[in-house]
């Protein structure tokens, strides 16, 4: 078998939610790219419209839906009728997410960074953790349940998490239930591998660094900002959703048939520590 043949997706049925932008699309955008069959969900129906549109200008099969991961009837819906269109159902990226607001620090550079009263522990709120814990990990959970659902009768697929360097390492400028959020998902993804790999069906997880993406309002878009995270990181940059491509195409292909229950960090080497 050729190496190349290892990373094919063609004909592959694929969901992402959080799809309509960020991470999200980059891995729509992977496996779309490789031949593969894509349904995006998200909440926001104008992004959606948007890229599924552009996405198929291209030749690309790709559809799209509304769902809010909170709504368990209309993600297992979701999830139903993808895989009764496409007939099959191979890769499942649970990835929606949101930022949980400022944390106890109230900026992510600077070498005197201040302390924020809205992010200190005091002063958060039930209704701030329980939105962020209800998305960034119980709709992880819904998402990959629903997978599961499908996944276990064809004994075949591959659910990746979406999870964060903040699984593991504690960032004060993030709100403190986001990370929390993250350290859960990487603890279930590894369950959900541990469960399923009798039935020959893959669990592992992404853990981006700082990427510029539109989360947390787009503050990672911001030139000044990447500029100044640019300095610590070692690779003296940030991520671009692109750069993820490439880990999001391995973890669904047959490339990847044995590896199952991994967090796989890509942070440019910023949680190695700053190196000049």
């Amino acid at each position: 078998m050729k190496i190349a043949s290892l990373f094919k997706v063609e004909g592959y049925g694929v969901i992402v939610t959080g799809g309509a932008s960020g991470l999200g699309l980059a891995y729509g955008e992977a496996l779309a790219e490789n031949g593969a069959r894509v349904t995006l969900l998200d909440v926001d129906k104008a992004r959606l419209d948007q890229e599924t549109a552009r996405l198929c200008s291209l030749g690309q099969d790709v559809r799209s839906a509304v769902v809010d991961v909170r709504d368990t009837a209309a993600l297992d819906a979701a999830v139903d009728e993808a895989a009764a269109l496409y007939g099959r159902l191979d890769v499942v990226f649970a990835n929606a997410g949101i930022d949980s607001g400022p944390g106890f620090v109230g900026s992510w550079v600077g070498e005197q960074r201040e302390r924020n009263a809205e992010g200190s522990l005091e002063n958060y709120t039930d209704e701030r953790w329980q939105r962020v814990i209800d998305i960034n990990l119980n709709g992880i959970f819904r998402t990959a349940r629903a997978a599961a659902r499908h996944m276990k009768p064809r004994r075949s697929g591959r659910i990746i998490f979406t999870t964060s360097v903040a699984a593991y390492q504690c960032e004060p400028a993030i709100g403190s239930a986001y990370m929390a959020a993250k350290a859960g998902c990487a603890h279930l993804m590894k369950m959900v591998a541990l469960e399923l790999a009798a039935y020959q069906i893959t669990a592992n997880a992404i853990a981006p660094g700082f990427f510029a993406t539109n989360i947390g309002g787009g503050h990672a878009k911001d030139p000044g900002v990447q500029a100044a995270m640019g300095k610590v990181m070692p690779m003296h940059r940030v991520g671009m959703p692109d750069d993820i491509k490439g880990l999001a195409l391995f973890l669904s292909s047959p490339a990847s048939a044995y590896l199952t229950g991994q967090q796989i960090s890509i942070d440019g080497g910023w949680t190695l520590g700053v190196a000049d």
